[in-house]
């Protein structure tokens, strides 16, 4: 499964919000730099 494309178009279609997507990153479904990519800011560790 290509989890970026999954986690880039359901951002896009509103239904993942950014917190989301920073969870993903977490979970090592991401890299930081696919976040920024997505949502446009960069990522922040919690």
């Amino acid at each position: 499964m290509d989890w970026f494309e999954y986690i880039k178009t359901f951002y896009a279609d509103g239904d993942w919000t950014k917190e989301q997507v920073a969870a993903a990153v977490v979970m090592k479904k991401i890299t930081p730099e696919q976040y920024e990519e997505i949502t446009g800011e960069p990522y922040v560790e919690a």
